[in-house]
């Protein structure tokens, strides 16, 4: 339904700022009738003292702006042509378009607004799809082994990239702000949309939480239903890729990172990752989380009895030779 469109044409988003930042089709342009505090304005007055007040109270806001608007819809969409939608796809959309229309653009109405395309987007979550699962324990180099697959051509869905958070208390080192549970789903959701669902789509196996981001039922179901592929490596591996992916960051970063499980390691584990990390012992800092890890790995994966379709030997492997493996 909404497959291609941003890429076809810029698609102007015209709820307010606050709207958009809980969540927006992915590539959308925040272009607001109101601000925050004008649409709370009359938003007010619709519900206290009814619609033709807040109608009227929205012209004289909007007024003074009218010639702004369309200076910056010629810079933005310098084609004269652009989709557009609100909330419910009703007033606001429905005003800008008759400006923008006035002003020799071609506009396309979204139909149904944002409240339409967000319950595509849930209702997309429910189907099945081609799913195979990367599953193993922490260290293991699930997200290389994805980025080595999709470089040989395979469909891969990142969930951790998507979700800027690769899952554990050190997940947020060196990524981005997460995204809202609402705009991680519709980013997820337009990446599936340009998937060929007839063929397969490895997925990294994740918990029902990403950090802050929360996995869909739908899509945690369909995790949960799919083939799954272990996994084999060794401490030794897992403790050298660790330190090479964390090593960089700041001791205090690390630290900080640490206190979060300090209650989880136990007393005295936690002071021993402590120590280890002031001496600069960053492979025991790697082994002393790691072990902690995988009591949580295989505890999850006896609490979901999920069912093994294949395991495969990656010890001692780099992750483009995995990928070969995995095609094989």
């Amino acid at each position: 339904m909404y497959k291609g469109l941003v890429s076809e044409i810029p698609v102007f988003d015209v709820r307010s700022p606050s709207e958009f930042e809980r969540g927006h089709l992915p590539g959308a342009i925040s272009f607001p009738l109101f601000d925050d505090a004008e649409r709370a304005i009359v938003g007010t007055l619709y519900k206290q003292q009814g619609k033709e007040l807040a109608v009227l109270e929205g012209l004289r806001i909007v007024g003074p702006k009218l010639a702004g608007f369309v200076e910056q819809a010629i810079a933005l969409a310098p084609g004269r042509e652009l989709a557009m939608y609100c909330w419910r796809g009703g007033m606001r959309s429905g005003s800008m378009a008759w400006l923008l229309r006035s002003a020799g653009f071609t506009v396309r109405l979204l139909q149904g607004g944002y409240k339409a395309y967000r319950q595509t987007v849930q209702h997309h979550f429910t189907n099945a799809f081609p799913f195979i699962v990367l599953s193993g324990p922490t260290g293991s180099g699930k997200t290389e082994i994805l980025a080595e697959l999709r470089a040989l051509g395979e469909q891969v869905i990142d969930l951790e990239d998507l979700a800027k958070h690769r899952g554990s208390a050190f997940g947020a080192l060196g990524m981005d702000k997460q995204p809202s549970i609402e705009q991680f789903e519709n980013n997820l959701y337009h990446q599936i949309e340009l998937l060929d669902l007839s063929k397969r789509i490895w997925i990294e196996d994740e918990s029902r939480n990403i950090g802050k981001v929360a996995l869909h039922e739908g899509l945690w179901q369909n995790l949960d239903n799919a083939p799954l592929v272990l996994l084999e490596s060794s401490m030794e591996d897992r403790v050298l890729r660790l330190v090479k992916e964390y090593g960089k960051f700041d001791p205090e970063l690390l630290r900080a990172s640490l206190n979060k499980i300090a209650k989880r390691l136990g007393g005295l584990t936690f002071q021993e990752g402590i120590e280890a990390l002031e001496t600069g012992d960053l492979a025991k800092v790697a082994e002393i989380t790691l072990r902690y890890y995988d009591k949580s790995y295989h505890f999850s994966r006896e609490k979901r009895g999920r069912v093994v379709q294949e395991t495969v030997n990656a010890i001692g492997l780099m992750p483009n030779e995995i990928a070969q493996l995995l095609l094989k």
